[in-house]
């Protein structure tokens, strides 16, 4: 697929050591992510822990841990080939059996996405050590790229077979077999990694040292770039009216990439076990009192794009773009409130409820704030509550104490491992994050998916998933509002850091100032 705004050829490889410095925020729940989506955590643990493949931006497999991959005639068993070699930074042998005890143990059981993306595994055969066969109930032909994606961490058997996946210790003092090593996390502070001299995939790692220093200013993140203090940073820790200005700047290159690249959705969603939400033509109307390209041009800056189903215009291989449709109508949406009974009361209201934006992002409590002020022109009286991640996370997935979220979530490129944990009644599961938190349980949509989930035929499982998306915005239990694109920045210095979605930083070099 196309990405526009990138180049993708590596740079000359080769460096001479030096130490990178990454402007971080959130700070990290953990340095593991094969339990755990916090963005914080997958931004670092990423450059400790390798996976089985890399999925590059074009959509094609890399091989990282496993070097092939071969499914049988009847779909039901993939067999992986795994590089001979490999150490874990504890010195013991990669193998097999840390293959089987991670999908197994961990991310089919623990991880938020994994425990779907793997609900058709029903074992992992090792023939030998350098051989995993993974067996499945039903064929599920998203599975290579689920095996590239965050859910697919391969941990060390040796280190958490036999304990509380959750609790272990080696979550926050990792041993992986990525080109970094674990040296020290300062809470608040920085975590501190630094290079494997034993990395399969030697000489890389080029760096000597990558310093993550945690900044939740954004002002303060920006100067730090502009003064050379930090040598990278992700677009969504910066002020987004300071991108043009810094694409002026010689020492500092900012590279965008749109929702295609490692997709993300901003949403409006709607706890429908609330009765007031019960009825469909209020979330309609909802809908149609969100002024979307408003919230793209002025709070988002342009950077992104509108899509009227859940699969972003991008991803022309599933998006659906004949679907019913809210464009910005306070009249109708009044009209709409009015049918089901909720006209205005004496003092202008019709009805209140609460919203809670997904913290700490400032651009999604803006538009937090900016829909509150347009539904109150039709009435409808919104209270924003804030809070740490943290709080976000238990109130909404675990307590589901909430009217309405503002939230991003990213997903992968196919549906069976984006939208669909959004969407099927099986995915809602209290206490998981990221997961069915509005409830949507539609036996229609259900069965759509779960047919999609196992066809083989591309053709017809576009069908199923375009049938699915005409149900679900029929429905409109989450409404799409965008998909950002993704903003990176970097000192000049730094080249072959932005290569593949969730990059190990292998063939980065930081050059002499």
């Amino acid at each position: 697929m196309g990405l526009p705004g990138g180049s993708f050829a590596f740079a000359q490889e080769g460096g001479t050591g030096g130490t990178l410095i990454i402007g971080q925020d959130p700070e990290p729940l953990a340095l593991t992510s094969a339990a755990s989506i916090d963005p914080g955590t997958i931004a670092v643990s990423g450059k400790i822990f390798d996976r089985l493949f890399f999925m590059g931006v074009d959509g094609k497999l890399t091989p990282q841990l496993a070097t092939g991959l071969s499914l049988s005639a009847d779909g039901k068993a993939i067999a992986l080939s795994l590089r001979p070699g490999v150490l874990w930074h504890d010195g013991k042998p990669f193998t097999s059996v840390d293959v089987a005890y991670s999908l197994t143990e961990v991310w089919k059981k623990h991880h938020s996405r994994g425990y779907m993306s793997y609900v058709n595994v029903i074992g992992v055969d090792t023939p030998d050590p350098l051989t995993a066969v993974i067996r499945l109930s039903q064929p599920a032909p998203y599975i290579s790229e689920s095996l590239a994606d965050g859910e697919s961490q391969v941990v060390p058997a040796h280190l958490y077979a036999g304990t509380d996946v959750l609790i272990n210790p080696r979550n926050r003092d990792p041993i992986g077999t990525g080109p970094f090593r674990f040296v020290r996390w300062e809470r608040g502070s920085h975590i501190l990694l630094e290079r494997n001299p034993h990395y399969w995939g030697a000489p890389r790692p080029y760096l000597d040292q990558v310093y993550f220093r945690f900044l939740k200013d954004g002002a303060a993140t920006v100067a730090a770039l502009e003064t050379g203090a930090i040598h990278y940073v992700s677009g969504s820790n910066v002020p987004l009216t300071d991108i043009e200005r810094l694409k002026k700047t010689p020492s500092i290159v900012v590279e965008r990439f749109d929702s295609s690249y490692s997709p993300t959705l901003l949403g409006f969603g709607f706890n429908l076990d609330r009765p007031i939400f019960k009825d469909v033509r209020v979330r309609q109307a909802i809908a149609h009192a969100i002024d979307r390209e408003f919230i793209l041009k002025n709070i988002w800056q342009g950077l992104g794009s509108l899509s009227d189903a859940p699969v972003p215009p991008q991803n022309i291989e599933f998006h659906a773009s004949d679907v019913p449709k809210y464009p910005f109508d306070l009249t109708k949406a009044e009209a709409l409130l009015d049918r089901a009974g909720y006209p205005r009361q004496a003092d202008g209201t019709r009805l209140a409820f609460t919203c809670d934006p997904k913290m700490p992002s400032a651009l999604v409590t803006k538009a937090a704030q900016f829909i509150r002020a347009t539904l109150a022109r039709i009435g409808v009286r919104v209270e924003i509550r804030t809070q740490s991640l943290g709080e976000y996370l238990d109130r909404v997935f675990t307590r589901r104490d909430f009217d309405t979220i503002v939230y991003t979530s990213g997903f992968a490129i196919d549906p069976a491992l984006g939208i669909q944990r959004f969407y099927w009644t099986k995915t809602f599961q209290p206490g998981v994050p990221f997961s069915n938190a509005v409830h949507y349980s539609v036996p229609e949509v259900d069965a759509l998916l779960e047919a999609a989930q196992v066809e083989l035929d591309k053709s017809k499982r576009r069908a199923l998933y375009v049938e699915a998306q005409h149900a679900i915005q029929r429905d409109v239990p989450i409404v799409p509002l965008l998909f950002p694109d993704v903003i990176v920045l970097h000192s000049r210095r730094l080249r072959n850091a932005v290569q593949y979605r969730n990059d190990n930083l292998a063939r980065a070099v930081i050059d002499p100032a």
